[in-house]
C-alpha cells in the first residue's frame, strides 16, 4: 500500500510517499481501509519532532483514520468486514491506504455521516465539549470568546458554545476566517490583527467582560483576551499555536476569574468514565445532524505534505483531511 513516511524530523517537505507493507490485524485489532484521515496541528509537532509524544523515526503520521473495514483480527466483536468506521491509530499510521486499529478504539458511523466529516470529531469537538461543560461550565445567556476561532478546533467550539446557549464572539486573524465564524453561528466576530482584542470585547459585551475565554493561540492575544474577563470568569487553556503566554496572575486576583488547562488526551486516560460519556454524546449529537464540521480541503495521499504544510501556514479554516481513494 501508499503511505506518507516520515524518515527524518523536518518540515513537511521532507516526508516521503512510498509503498509500505500492508497492516495485518493481531488480536483485538482490525485493518480499515481508508477513505478519509484529517489532518491536525500535533501532526505537524510530531514530524519536526516538537510534540510531548515522540516517535522514532521513520513512521507514518496520522492519528486516524475513518473507511471501510477491511479484515478483523482473533477476538474482535461487535464490528464486520465492510463496516462504516472510524479508527484511531494512537498518533500514529493514519496517512496511508490502510490503517491498523484496536476494536477499543473504533466506533461505527451513521450512515449520515461522511468520511471526511467525522475525522477529527474527538480531537476537536472532543476538546472543545470537554472544555466548556466540563472544564468552563458554559451556561445559557453566558458570553464566549473564542480565540483562533476559525481553526478546527476553534470552530468546534463556536458551534458547540451556541449549542449550549452562549452568546460567542469568534475572533480570528482576516475578515475571510470571521465570515466562515458567522456562518457557523458566531454572533460577533472581532479581527485582531486590525482590531484591539481587549477593547473590542469589552465593547460587545458593554464593559461587562466575557464569562468564559477558550483561548486555541495563546501568544500575546492571550493577556489581552484576559484583560477583557468578567467577574468569575473562566480562561480556558487550549493551545499554543502563536507560543506559550506569560499571563501577569494579579489579573486573576483583579478579576477573581480561574485559568483553566483543558487537556483531553489525558482526561481520556485518567477518567475513563468521563471520555465514554463525551464521545457518546458527541456521536448522538453528529448522528442527529447538530454537528457541521467544516471541510476546507481535501488532498490526495500523494499531496499530503501539502496539507500539513497549509496547516503549518495558518493557511487553514476549519480542517483539511487526506483521503487516500480520492
Amino acid at each position: 500500500m501508499k503511505a506518507i513516511v516520515c524518515k527524518e524530523f523536518g518540515p513537511p517537505e521532507k516526508l516521503v510517499y512510498e509503498d509500505v507493507d500492508d497492516p495485518t490485524p493481531g488480536p483485538g485489532e482490525m485493518v480499515i481501509d481508508v477513505h478519509a484521515a484529517t489532518v491536525t496541528f500535533p501532526d505537524t509537532l510530531m514530524i519536526e519532532d516538537k510534540y510531548q509524544f515522540k516517535a522514532p523515526v521513520p513512521f507514518i503520521p496520522g492519528g486516524e483514520g475513518a473507511g471501510i473495514v477491511a479484515e478483523l483480527g482473533e477476538g474482535v466483536e461487535g464490528f464486520a468486514v465492510g463496516d462504516r468506521v472510524i479508527g484511531s491509530t494512537m498518533l500514529v499510521g493514519g496517512f496511508a491506504e490502510k490503517i491498523l486499529a484496536k476494536a477499543g478504539s473504533t466506533r461505527k458511523l451513521g450512515d449520515n455521516v461522511g468520511f471526511a466529516e467525522a475525522t477529527g470529531m474527538l480531537y476537536a469537538y472532543g476538546t472543545s465539549y470537554y472544555g466548556l461543560k466540563h472544564r468552563g461550565a458554559l451556561q445559557p445567556g453566558e458570553t464566549l470568546l473564542v480565540l483562533g476561532a476559525a481553526g478546527n478546533v476553534g470552530l468546534s467550539a463556536v458551534e458547540l458554545g451556541k449549542l449550549m446557549g452562549a452568546r460567542v464572539i469568534a475572533a480570528a486573524s482576516s475578515e475571510e476566517k470571521l465570515a466562515i465564524c458567522r456562518e457557523r453561528g458566531a454572533d460577533d466576530t472581532i479581527d485582531y490583527s486590525k482590531e484591539d482584542l481587549k477593547k473590542r470585547a469589552k465593547e460587545l459585551t458593554d464593559g461587562h467582560g466575557v464569562d468564559v475565554i477558550y483561548d486555541c493561540i495563546g501568544g500575546d492575544y492571550a493577556e489581552s483576551a484576559l484583560r477583557a474577563i468578567a467577574w468569575n470568569g473562566r480562561f480556558l487553556v487550549i493551545g499554543f499555536t502563536a507560543g506559550i503566554p506569560l499571563l501577569p496572575l494579579n489579573l486573576t486576583l483583579l478579576k477573581s476569574c480561574q485559568v483553566i488547562g483543558v487537556f483531553y488526551g489525558a482526561m481520556g486516560a485518567r477518567e475513563p468514565e468521563l471520555l465514554r460519556e463525551i464521545v457518546a454524546e458527541l456521536d448522538a449529537l453528529q448522528n442527529e445532524g447538530k454537528l457541521n464540521p467544516y471541510v476546507s480541503g481535501r488532498y490526495s495521499l500523494e499531496k499530503g505534505a501539502d496539507a500539513l504544510r497549509a496547516l503549518m501556514d495558518r493557511k487553514v479554516a476549519g480542517k483539511v483531511v487526506i483521503e487516500p481513494h480520492a
